[in-house]
């Protein structure tokens, strides 16, 4: 087709979608909080107060301030700023913003946000109102009063939010900031209502975490709490990007029952790409998918640790159903000597494993008698006799448990096997009869008393 003229057209955004950015960017409005703290701890700020109240909103920082040219990148829309500077210059931080509207989520909660800033001699005070920017539809300016700057407040930048339109909830606000802020860095403290936020702390076995993958490296910690300790509350291991929580996820231990609730931890892939809402990722990627591999491996680990905590459970289980059946046999038997192959069993005080029954008890060494200098004492012959040697208790299966008691001259051995095959974790609460092969043998000549061995139904 022939050109007859050629003309310019004007592309503009209605004042309403940069407000409705604000309004839908998060599903909460407590979510603002971690945006501005974020961009607190970017500009290198080492402390961050927090204060909320019901008229309003304050977040103040001691990092480095914006100058003229700051405050006009700070609000433009999907600035690139952090991009092309990713590392902050004092403390060399990798910096968590990305698409510079972040700041635009206090107007989910507010009409009207102000900005004080200081850099060295500059200092600047800016004010969002809601309502007067929709009114001046053409106009794309907002106040700019340039103040004095004041020594003693020195570096930094306030945000005050006011005529708020939702509450914020403390504890929420609280919950926000720990799991959205990396507060493990190093020289970066948050205070809510002057009361510090610690990062989480867990409890119970740790498992390091430290793998690559050709995008970057996975790193965290992964922890089993105690039964006790299990909550079914905030399911799933946290994923973080630059020290921030993005997402909750279980990698398949859905299907692990109730110990799901005592997986806890949080794994790092500072490489994963983010949605622009920064609450999912790119699940699509290269990136993400090289990141399941990488936990599909990790999640192997946790299995593992999870069968031999199992295993060492059923151990200890076993072992006090074999000492309390040993403790029975010794009673009964000393209760009633007719059936004992030992003959008479005294029966008193426990000891060890049984009334009256000590295990592994060593020979106490016989006082030396002490002679006149000079007289000899004859040396005492004994006959050498051959000690009859105990044959050993088999194990059929590696987890069979293996007791021995003595009576005086005589010894039990006892060995509790399971020959069935049994799925992980499964191991009965309570044994109300199990059956004990004993082997006992008598001191004396083996000829004339054997080893008897027998099974001793025990209830």
């Amino acid at each position: 087709m022939e050109v007859k003229e050629k003309r310019e057209l004007e592309v503009k955004v209605d004042k309403r979608h940069v407000i409705s950015i604000g309004e839908r960017l998060y599903a909460e409005s407590v979510e603002l909080l971690r945006e501005l703290v974020n961009n607190a701890y970017d500009a290198d700020a080492t402390e961050v107060y927090v204060e909320i109240n019901p008229e309003r909103v304050l977040v103040q920082d001691n990092g480095s301030g914006m100058d003229l040219e700051g405050l006009r990148q700070y609000f433009i829309i999907g600035s690139e700023e952090k991009v092309l500077h990713s590392i902050s210059p004092r403390f060399g931080r990798e910096r968590i913003g990305q698409f510079g509207i972040g700041k635009f989520a206090s107007l989910g909660a507010a009409s009207r946000f102000e900005v004080v800033t200081q850099n060295g001699d500059f200092a600047a005070r800016v004010i969002f109102d809601k309502r007067a920017w929709e009114e001046s539809k053409d106009k794309w300016h907002l106040p700019c009063e340039i103040l004095v700057a004041d020594g003693a407040r020195g570096d930094g930048t306030t945000v005050i939010l006011s005529h708020l339109s939702k509450s914020l909830d403390l504890e929420e606000a609280e919950e926000i900031i720990r799991d959205g802020v990396p507060l493990k860095a190093p020289n970066f403290a948050v205070y809510l209502n002057k009361r510090r936020i610690s990062p989480k702390s867990l409890t119970g076995q740790k498992i390091p975490v430290l793998e690559g993958c050709p995008y970057g490296l996975v790193s965290g910690e992964i922890v089993i709490v105690p039964s006790t300790m299990a909550s079914t509350k905030d399911l799933g291991i946290d994923i973080k990007v630059k020290g921030v929580t993005i997402k909750k996820d279980l990698f398949g231990m859905e299907t692990w029952g109730k110990a799901v609730a005592r997986i806890k931890g949080e794994i790092s892939a500072n490489f994963l790409a983010l949605t622009s809402d920064r609450s999912n990722f790119l699940t699509d990627s290269e990136e993400y998918q090289a990141f399941l591999k990488v936990m599909e491996k990790i999640i192997g680990v946790i299995k593992r640790e999870l069968g031999k905590e199992a295993d060492q459970r059923q151990d200890r289980m076993a072992g006090r159903v074999v000492r309390e059946a040993l403790q029975r046999i010794h009673r009964a038997l000393a209760k009633n000597p007719e059936f004992s192959p030992f003959g008479p069993i005294p029966y008193g005080e426990e000891m060890g494993i049984g009334g009256g029954a000590v295990v592994g008890a060593g020979k106490k060494k016989a006082e030396r008698e002490v002679k006149p200098e000079g007289e000899k004492t004859e040396a005492l012959q004994k006959p050498k006799v051959t000690r009859r040697r105990h044959p050993l208790v088999k194990k059929i299966t590696p987890n069979a448990i293996v007791r021995r008691i003595r009576m005086g001259e005589q010894s039990i051995s006892v060995c509790l096997d399971f020959l069935e095959n049994r799925a992980p974790n499964v191991f009965p609460k309570e044994m109300s009869s199990i059956s004990i092969a004993t082997t006992f043998f008598l001191k004396g000549n083996p000829a004339d008393q054997p080893p008897t061995r027998c099974i001793s139904p025990v209830s």
